[in-house]
């Protein structure tokens, strides 16, 4: 990426057992670029590595974005790094925000957070609030003093709107029954946390018929790294060129190694950067980006964790 823009952490601090918060300031003038709840930017951090990270604070002058980074012992490194060595001070890049969980305009929300997930959630809530509309907001931990930004949300969003599940509290553990019975409503859901979390929601809501296009989420991490199965082969529907995708190999490092460059970010199948579309052949869908009804269509597929069904998938680059 060539456009980084440089930042400073401006402000480090304990936000809930293992999550740190962080604020980024410009390193120099001007502003950081305006974004819309939901949305999350690429961090370079010092050591070469790139994750991706919400922006969870007031869409406000564009003086500083805010963090929340859940330490992550079994992670690929990139919350290691924050959480034991990124210091106040300390200069940054960042790339500008991009928006792959955007809230619909002027509707009613229901609002379901698990553990980190809160970050991209708690920007909704706080548009939702701004703009005066309906919003319930579900926040799911293991205990209170893993909730982070609790006293925030306590303060700035009206008690009736806000509701905390606590596992080790069997009296505050959400009741999804209750939440999504009766017919779906007008209420668009929004969910984000552990994928089992994000399964039970979702899972809840589609059995009881509540509209796909009603249904949004976003999630951190995606299935296991898996690159099993058949060989198969790509081919480039503008120039004709074939490259072979051996089994152990994803498509995106096969297509690199012929020097066809895929734009990537999560490495995953979770964030949509590499969407490629399809021409011809089916895919074997291994993503957690795209819709039931988008994996049937097979007019798509994600090449950093997505296989193919058939020999050759023809593509467009």
């Amino acid at each position: 990426m060539s456009d980084w823009i440089s930042v400073r952490v401006a402000e480090r601090r304990e936000e809930a057992d293992g999550v740190v918060g962080l604020i980024l300031a410009p390193t120099g003038p001007g502003s950081l670029p305006a974004y819309e709840p939901g949305a999350h930017i690429d961090l370079k951090l010092p050591n070469g590595l790139v994750r991706q990270y919400s922006l969870c604070g007031p869409q406000a002058n564009g003086a500083t974005y805010e963090l929340g980074i859940l330490h992550e012992a079994e992670g690929r490194g990139g919350s290691r790094y924050v959480h034991e060595h990124l210091a106040v001070g300390e200069v940054l890049e960042i790339s500008a925000p991009r928006n792959l969980f955007p809230l619909v305009p002027g509707q009613p929300a229901l609002l379901f957070a698990g553990g980190i997930g809160i970050t991209p959630i708690l920007s909704m809530a706080d548009e939702l609030a701004r703009q005066g509309l309906a919003y319930e907001l579900h926040y799911c931990t293991r205990s209170a003093t893993r909730a982070a930004f609790r006293q925030r949300i306590g303060e700035t969003h009206a008690a009736e709107r806000v509701h905390f599940h606590y596992d080790d509290e069997p009296e505050t553990r959400v009741d999804i029954e209750a939440l999504l019975s009766g017919e779906p409503t007008e209420r668009h859901i929004y969910v984000c946390g552990p994928n089992g979390f994000m399964d039970f929601v979702l899972g809840a809501a589609r059995a009881r018929d509540w509209p796909e296009e009603r249904l949004h989420s976003e999630r951190f991490s995606g299935a296991a790294e898996n690159a099993d199965g058949d060989a198969f082969e790509i081919e480039i529907a503008g120039t004709g060129q074939v490259i072979h995708v051996p089994a152990g190999l994803s498509a995106t490092a096969a297509l690199a190694a012929a020097g066809i460059e895929v734009p990537l970010s999560c490495e995953q199948g979770i964030c949509g950067t590499c969407l490629t579309t399809v021409l011809s052949g089916v895919p074997d869908h291994r993503d957690m980006y795209l819709s039931p009804a988008e994996r049937a269509a097979n007019d798509c597929f994600t090449p950093c964790c997505s296989r193919a069904l058939t020999a050759r998938l023809i593509i467009d680059l």
